[in-house]
């Protein structure tokens, strides 16, 4: 089964609800999901509790072994650990699917921030876009 790593920002109500609604399209389409907000316990108990080491050994041991990044690109800026994510992806030759509803776009060439949409392997609008987009990495 291809496992899919989940990038994005988690850090308000909005942003996780909207990971977790594509964690379950994936899941439901038949793909294995590494969602960091759930699989390696990043909430705000566990920053709290100082556990920042052991939620960044197992987001990175998540992207270690996935088959593709698909990264939430929404807002003015990337999330930064985000941005780190698609980074190391890319070096490591994984395909990654950007996702960005926001219609504010920088310019028509230039979508997010060039260094993150030159990483990308698709780029699409919606959740929709998405799951078509997901059908040829199906194991």
């Amino acid at each position: 089964m291809t496992t899919i790593y989940l990038a994005g920002a988690l850090f308000s109500e909005a942003e996780r609800t909207f990971n977790k609604n594509l964690q379950k399209m994936m899941l439901d389409s038949g793909f294995s999901v590494f969602l960091p907000q759930e699989d390696a316990e990043d909430n705000k108990d566990q920053r709290d509790d100082r556990n920042q080491s052991s939620i960044f050994n197992n987001c990175f041991g998540g992207l270690q072994k996935s088959d593709l990044v698909v990264a939430v690109l929404e807002g003015v800026d990337v999330d930064s650990g985000t941005a780190w994510e698609l980074g190391y992806a890319y070096a490591q030759k994984k395909p990654i699917i950007g996702i960005r509803t926001d219609f504010r776009i920088q310019t028509p060439d230039e979508r997010v921030n060039l260094m993150i949409q030159e990483t990308l392997t698709e780029f699409v609008d919606n959740a929709d876009d998405l799951k078509k987009a997901l059908e040829k990495y199906k194991n």
